[in-house]
């Protein structure tokens, strides 16, 4: 197994905890209506979102729901390379095909139970107009007919439209922000631009925080909105 995959891999780590802390804040941030369907996204590039996209992926299997991980950054998605899978077909080949009838040929089961993934697939010529679409619409909506709960692993919002599109399709949105390396003005930025498509922001998650001198990822913070 992968060694991200730190809540398999370390259950009983400060970091395993922090991330189950965090699956219950998520679970608990709706009162109205259960959040079902999760966006992961950051401002930038390497603030940890695919890491906290797969890690809070096991933490809802572990409760026994079934859960799919769909790696819709289709530019620079890495979560073949987290589980370690080599096949390059996922999401955007699957865009180009019957999705009803197709879906379920594109779905990775994993080692982890209750956990299958849907990798990134090749990288298109027009992945923003691939998100948009019909097709990507109703495959969202076969998707949460068919899981529990459903975590996107998306692009980054700078300068990219992909995380804005798909955040119409999800019941929440959690940012991912590293502390010391994410300008703040960055942050608030992602914020805005994702509130201005009436985006819901469940959570913020402060990555990379020293615990006792252990600067990989220490910390996660959501805070509900």
């Amino acid at each position: 197994m992968r060694k991200e995959l730190i809540l398999n891999n370390d259950p009983k780590s400060i970091i395993s905890e922090s991330i189950r802390t965090l699956r219950t804040n998520l679970q608990f941030s709706s009162v109205d209506k259960k959040i079902k369907s999760i966006l992961v996204t950051s401002s930038i590039p390497s603030e940890g979102k695919s890491f906290v996209s797969a890690n809070l992926a096991i933490a809802f299997a572990q409760t026994g729901s079934k859960v799919l991980l769909v790696d819709c950054d289709i530019r620079k998605g890495r979560q073949h390379y987290v589980f370690g899978y080599r096949s390059k077909l996922g999401l955007s080949n699957l865009l180009l095909e019957d999705v009803a009838l197709e879906h379920s040929k594109y779905i990775q089961p994993t080692e982890i139970e209750n956990l299958s993934v849907l990798f990134r697939g090749v990288v298109p010529p027009n992945p923003s107009e691939l998100l948009n679409s019909e097709k990507n619409k109703e495959l969202v909506s076969i998707l949460k007919d068919e899981y529990d709960i459903i975590i996107f692993d998306s692009a980054p919002v700078n300068g990219l439209t992909d995380s804005l599109i798909m955040s119409s399709l999800v019941d929440g949105v959690v940012i991912v922000s590293s502390l010391k390396t994410t300008p703040v003005n960055l942050l608030e930025e992602t914020k805005k631009s994702l509130e201005n498509v009436n985006a819901n922001i469940i959570g913020v998650i402060v990555n990379r925080v020293d615990n006792k001198s252990k600067k990989y990822y220490g910390h996660y913070y959501g805070e509900s909105n």
